[in-house]
């Protein structure tokens, strides 16, 4: 079908939809279209003999005869202008009318018929030209929605088209369905179910018939199309012969339908949740996907495409690995399938047994050697993209066991809901000479880039974490490798051997492993000076600084550096720092973790006489030439941020003397004029490193008493400075001066007033700025910062806040994670304005009441999603907390009576649903006895009825968290006062 008969169906479907009240008058005219149309001299569409009920009747003739196509019709423009005659009697307005309709339709039916070279325009060199279509396209969208849509779909569905056009015209109909965003998502679904069904029915026709087009892409794009909008209708019980439809396509003879029909049931089943269908149709779909993986399937794209939507069917699976039978179906397939003769075959295979090792760890006992024998062989025979999906299995295995273990050490018993297999333990003997052999098959210029993963990599980030599964048990296995290598020739084996070590230095106990790492250090000192090969130091310096992040510290008993080994690792860093990009940038990294090593240690850091040296060698780091290579500038500036972070009270003069350095290079950078796109990105980078500098001096200075009110001195000049960076359009910038001025507002304390009417602005539009959420979510912390230091000070800025924070609370378009900082700030306004918060009151409560009820009762489906409503419960909580301490000793306080019945019911719900992580309790017992606390005896009885106030309470007081029980402990007091009166 081409675009002409689109637009003559989409002309025709306005008949029935548009403009009723012409219809009695054509009616009474008993006007009559008839004609055939002629599109070109292959195809003719008989549109047959219908009453005109509209205007697109007349726009249909005005778009025809515009595009002076042959269309033989009984009705004369003089015609049409009297029927318009008989809705006004004014001539002039008749004509008008029937111009101005006419006109409309026009733009439309242009559109559809010159969608493919608008499409192929959108994809032109020239800017031109693609600026104006891509206009052209959002009008379209806008004015005709409907219109657009079947002109797409239409599009997508012809075979005649250029596949540059089809492919542009499947991308567009997936974006007018889907975002990123889950609020536009949600707009983008409604608008779809909000359509006529017979717009939708055609969209979805043309899509279905594009699954049988020669053209893999149309195919694909279809495919994508189908499952979005499976994904929107599904659950709302519509297109229900959906899966019957695309079943019966697996049947065809022709490879490519049954290909492109696997592919998009693989694609359904990742937009929809196992929920929405039922397991007979479950059944049918793993049939069908399972089928087509089989070896006796001949087509490998068949086989390929049913291999990727199994894949993505595994969640559905659930009922069928609880089968015996069933499951051992599954895993025979997809074993063989790792054996196929096809690589894209065996990558997809080995795909499916690393989701399987995650998703059904538990059913996997049976299986587990025939699979050590097809990982072993994959890593040591097959091309790498398989290769690493079969390290990946034992990667996943190791992350299942490690996540199981911490959860539950070794104590098992045969109620347990997660039992742990120890299947690496059982395949260590085996596992662990596999993984050492990969650490061999290194590539030259690895370390120069910083998105490389290879087999090496992979299998050194597997070995490392079969370490932490297993601990001590791995050192044996691995130790004649490093023993063996280490000296070699050959810079492969010593990096391998290096890379081994340095792998291992997490999980084993320090007992075992500081014998090893004393011996090794100053090998690994001097290889890092003197090893001729760059791979080599690199590894090395890596590997130092995994001993000093493990093997070093306050907690370890028998520490491996020393005062009198110090200075040399000293020196062996800062000469390292001078090296090529990606050594410098693992020495920083490793002088990173020898510093916080040292955090506890107060006035007697070892680190103390070099402090000068450190901090002027990472200075140079960040002034080298080639700073911008490996991440060697940021590598420098968290290396000294942490080094500032670390510092005592004896080095404060000396970070004092940084504060005007990094402050003259933030001035730079925003003096620069005229810069290029490239050059703009690098100083937004360079200007977000200096503000991060910053806050952690301000912090460190800022808060020593001793070094406080010299430090003061330079306040005007760093606000000055953040006030001209906000004006810098960079999200990043933004985070990161907005939490420079949070750590400059504690610093100053009630000072910071001063600086208010010239920062309310940039914290107006912070606490605007939806689009970049994070800077939002930053800006409300700030909010809280700004209430701990001026306290009732910010009364004057609270009207504002508050309006701006009660419309983000309200906004679809505000990232969800930011709202429960907001509730939290609620808590911190009430707090340092105490009685004032009384206007506030009939706002915030509701919100937080509508908030509670929905944060009690959430249908917490996963991990992800518990986390997102702990954190909204200990928000929400956080906020009652400090509106009853900013009310306590206040007149006003019998103001908070009327809520406390909802906040103790909220407490009982949380209590009962069982599912509050630690940080929730200790904040939800807190609340509890910040209530009794405030309201007194008036509440008592309220109290006494409550369930928290007895169970809850009671399981807090023999909670095993010392915070929890301390919070338990003063509720109790402040409950027993409440009641007894």
């Amino acid at each position: 079908m081409g675009n002409m008969e689109i637009g003559l169906q989409i002309a025709v479907k306005d008949l029935k939809d548009e403009d009723r009240w012409l219809g009695k008058g054509l009616e009474l005219c008993g006007v009559r279209l008839l004609g055939i149309f002629s599109i070109n001299p292959w195809t003719t569409v008989e549109f047959g003999e219908f009453r005109t009920r509209s205007q697109s009747g007349f726009r249909l003739v005005s778009a025809l005869r515009s595009h002076s196509h042959p269309l033989s019709l009984s009705l004369s423009l003089a015609s049409r202008v009297s029927i318009y005659s008989l809705l006004s009697p004014d001539p002039t307005e008749s004509v008008n009318l029937a111009v101005s309709v006419e006109k409309n339709l026009f733009l439309r039916c242009t559109m559809a018929m010159e969608i493919t070279q608008i499409l192929l325009n959108a994809q032109s060199i020239d800017a031109a030209s693609r600026k104006h279509a891509e206009e052209s396209l959002k009008q379209f969208q806008d004015q005709n929605f409907p219109s657009f849509l079947l002109s797409l779909s239409g599009e997508l569905a012809n075979n005649e088209k250029p596949v540059d056009s089809r492919k542009l015209a499947g991308l567009i109909l997936k974006n007018t369905l889907d975002a990123k965003e889950q609020h536009r998502k949600n707009e983008l679904a409604q608008r779809w179910l909000s359509l006529d069904a017979s717009v939708k029915a055609q969209v979805k026709a043309f899509l279905l018939q594009t699954l049988s087009s020669p053209v893999s892409d149309a195919r694909s794009t279809a495919s994508q199309v189908i499952a979005k909008i499976a994904g929107i209708e599904l659950p709302q019980k519509q297109w229900p012969e959906l899966i019957g439809i695309l079943l019966s396509n697996i049947h065809q003879l022709q490879p490519h339908v049954k290909q492109a029909t696997l592919e998009t049931l693989g694609y359904l089943c990742e937009e929809v949740s196992p929920e929405v269908a039922d397991q007979d149709q479950v059944n049918k779909i793993l049939t069908a996907v399972v089928q087509g993986m089989n070896a006796s399937e001949g087509n490998n794209d068949v086989r390929l495409a049913a291999t990727r939507a199994l894949y993505n069917a595994l969640g559905f699976a659930q009922a069928n690995f609880s089968n015996d039978m069933e499951r051992d179906y599954i895993m025979r397939v997809v074993c063989e399938a790792t054996l196929s003769p096809e690589v894209k075959i065996r990558q997809a295979a080995f795909e499916c047994l690393v989701a399987i090792s995650t998703t059904y760890y538990d059913k996997l006992a049976s299986y587990m050697q025939d699979i050590f024998n097809i990982t072993a062989k994959a890593v040591r025979e097959d091309e790498e993209p398989v290769a690493l999906q079969a390290i990946e299995f034992w990667s996943s295995i190791c992350d299942e066991e490690i996540d199981i273990l911490d959860e539950y050490g070794s104590d098992f018993t045969a109620d347990s809901d997660i039992h742990c297999f120890y299947f690496i333990k059982q395949a260590l003997p085996a596992l662990v000479p596999m993984l050492l052999e990969t650490l061999l098959k290194q590539e030259e210029g690895q370390d120069q880039d910083e998105g490389a993963w290879n087999i090496a990599m992979a299998g050194g980030t597997c070995l490392g974490l079969v370490a932490r599964t297993v601990g001590d048990d791995i050192v044996p296995l691995v130790m004649p490798f490093i023993e063996e290598n280490i000296t070699k020739p050959d810079w492969r084996q010593r990096e391998a051997a290096t890379y081994a070590f340095g792998s291992i230095l997490e999980g084993p106990s320090p007992e075992k492993l500081t014998p090893i790492v004393n011996v090794a250090l100053n090998f690994m000192l001097t290889a890092l000076m003197k090893d001729p090969n760059d791979h080599v130091k690199d590894t090395t310096a890596w590997t130092l600084g995994r001993i000093f992040e493990f093997m070093h510290g306050s907690t370890v008993e028998t520490p491996v550096i020393t005062r009198e080994n110090c200075h040399q690792i000293l020196t062996v860093l800062l000469q390292s720092m001078k090296d090529v990009p990606n050594v410098a940038e693992k020495a920083c990294g490793a002088l990173y973790f020898l510093v916080q090593g040292y955090e506890d240690s107060g006035s007697a850091s070892p680190l103390s006489p070099f402090f000068h040296d450190i901090i002027q060698a990472l200075l140079s780091v960040t002034h080298r030439d080639d700073a911008g290579e490996s991440r060697l500038r940021t590598a420098a500036y968290e290396s000294l941020n942490e080094v500032v972070r670390c510092s005592t009270e004896e080095t404060a003069p000396t970070v004092m003397q940084l504060v005007p350095v990094i402050m003259m290079e933030l001035h730079q950078t925003l003096e620069a004029q005229k810069l290029s796109m490239d050059e703009r990105e690098k100083q937004n980078e360079l200007q977000g490193l200096l503000c991060g500098c910053l806050q952690v001096i301000i912090q460190k200075l800022g808060s020593a008493e001793s070094s406080k009110y010299a430090f003061m001195q330079y306040a005007d000049q760093l606000m000055e400075l953040f006030l001209r960076v906000f004006a810098c359009r960079n999200a990043t910038v933004h985070e990161e001066a907005m939490l420079a001025i949070g750590a400059l507002a504690y610093a100053a304390g009630q000072n910071f007033v001063k600086y208010m009417q010239g920062f309310y602005p940039y914290l107006e539009m912070g606490l605007q700025n939806f689009e970049e959420y994070q800077v939002c979510a930053i800006t409300v912390g700030v909010v809280g910062d700004i209430c701990r230091a001026l306290e009732e000070k910010i009364l004057p800025f609270c009207d504002g806040i508050m309006t701006h924070l009660l419309k983000d609370l309200s906004s679809n378009l505000l990232h969800r994670s930011v709202k429960p900082p907001i509730f939290s700030c609620f808590g911190d306004i009430a707090l340092a304005i105490g009685e004032n918060f009384e206007k506030y009151l009939i706002y915030a409560m509701p919100m937080l009441q509508s908030a509670a009820e929905l944060s009690a009762h959430a249908a917490t489906v996963d991990d992800e999603m518990l986390e997102y409503t702990n954190q909204l419960r200990n928000g929400i909580l956080e906020a009652y907390s400090g509106i009853f301490q900013g009310f306590k000793n206040s007149p006003k306080t019998q103001l908070l009576m009327p809520f406390a019945p909802h906040i103790l019911q909220f407490l009982d719900s949380l209590y009962n649903e069982k599912d509050m992580d630690d940080v929730v309790v200790k904040a939800a017992i807190g609340v509890l006895g910040d209530l009794a606390d405030t309201l007194g005896t008036t509440a008592g009885p309220l109290i006494n009825q409550s369930v928290s106030s007895k169970d809850f309470l009671e399981e807090c007081l023999s909670a095993d968290d010392h915070l929890i029980k301390e919070s338990a402990e003063w509720a109790k007091l402040a409950i027993t006062r409440a009641i007894s009166g």
